[in-house]
């Protein structure tokens, strides 16, 4: 009777293994591809998330970051939306400023953000234009002197941010395009290159170039957010020297990438229930202590919101008065202005 039964378990076991279904990512790798080389800020995000997100999936599959850099994050973000599999096995951490290239009329921007499953993003942040080991040292400075900063392209922070000033507020900046990533800016500045960097700059300070902090060698003249930063409490942000309500219209709807500094996506398509669980590891990975522990070590920042609250963001951004959006097209110049 013994072994009958065994017998008739062995064959039962499977058969419910089969009609309760296989854990979809038993088995499975996830890419989790960056819209940004593999050395700067989003690598140090990107891979702290790949180490910790399988622990909150049923079926633990691995996951390998992948990097696509190019055209200021829109290479990556146009491969997500419209070429990668819809099945929840690519993922992306894209550039912050991307989803707003198609409301600001970037023609290079073939995606609708709103049309994305937003996991979440990781942090928010203010933007900072630092300068290394320069004369530009203060807001006076940027005002009556000529500066040279580095970019990855139109679509980034590190382009949009400089040119704001510029047409905005009469600075003189001179931007230098073409950089792979933020740390090849950095290494840039060191070399006399360039002078400067405007984006956020905290968490990749702080893991590669601690000693500019310490050392005092990086001057920050003005905080690019509706905020201040921590690191520079000294600096007056931008809206502070803002009177103008039609510019501080402007500004706001700029910085509204400020609120997903890091965010993860999955492309349009994906079932609605992977989603869902994805959306939820997300915000356990978020909430994980060994991912806590890993970030404090890394330097990460790690405010996070939710994939429910970027949909609500996007929605708010889109609705924009369309004379606000005029406006910042022709302030950005480039593509979309008229």
């Amino acid at each position: 009777m013994r072994v009958l039964t065994l017998a008739v378990c062995l064959v039962i076991a499977p058969a419910l293994a089969w009609a309760q279904g296989e854990p979809f990512y038993k088995g499975k790798t996830i890419h989790l591809t960056l819209s940004a080389g593999v050395a700067g800020g989003y690598a140090i995000y990107g891979r702290a998330f790949a180490d910790h997100l399988p622990d909150h999936l049923e079926g633990k599959p691995n996951v390998v970051v992948e990097s696509m850099e190019g055209a200021g994050g829109l290479r990556a973000t146009n491969y997500l939306f419209n070429a990668a599999p819809k099945d929840g096995t690519v993922l992306g951490l894209v550039h912050a400023q991307a989803p707003l290239a198609p409301l600001l009329g970037n023609k290079a921007a073939q995606f609708d953000p709103r049309k994305f499953n937003w996991l979440g993003s990781m942090d928010q942040a203010v933007g900072e234009c630092g300068f290394y080991d320069s004369p530009i040292k203060t807001w006076q400075d940027l005002l009556d002197k000529p500066a040279v900063v580095g970019s990855t392209g139109a679509g980034s922070e590190m382009e949009v941010m400089p040119t704001l000033l510029n047409r905005m507020f009469g600075t003189h900046i001179k931007i230098v395009s073409g950089y792979k990533d933020g740390n090849e800016v950095f290494l840039a500045m060191a070399r006399g290159e360039v002078q400067g960097r405007c984006s956020n700059l905290g968490t990749t300070l702080q893991s590669n170039h601690p000693e500019w902090l310490t050392e005092h060698k990086i001057f920050v003249p003005i905080v690019m957010g509706t905020k201040r930063d921590p690191l520079f409490p000294d600096t007056p942000t931008i809206l502070e020297l803002t009177k103008d309500e039609a510019v501080r219209q402007q500004l706001e709807l700029v910085f509204l990438a400020q609120n997903i500094d890091r965010p993860v996506l999955a492309p349009p398509g994906v079932p609605k229930d992977r989603v869902a669980d994805l959306r939820q590891a997300f915000v356990a990975t978020m909430r994980d202590s060994a991912f806590l522990a890993d970030a404090k070590k890394l330097h990460m920042e790690t405010n996070f919101i939710t994939g429910e609250e970027m949909d609500a963001l996007f929605a708010k951004a889109y609705a924009t008065p369309p004379a606000v959006i005029e406006a910042v097209k022709k302030v950005q110049g480039g593509p979309g202005a008229k």
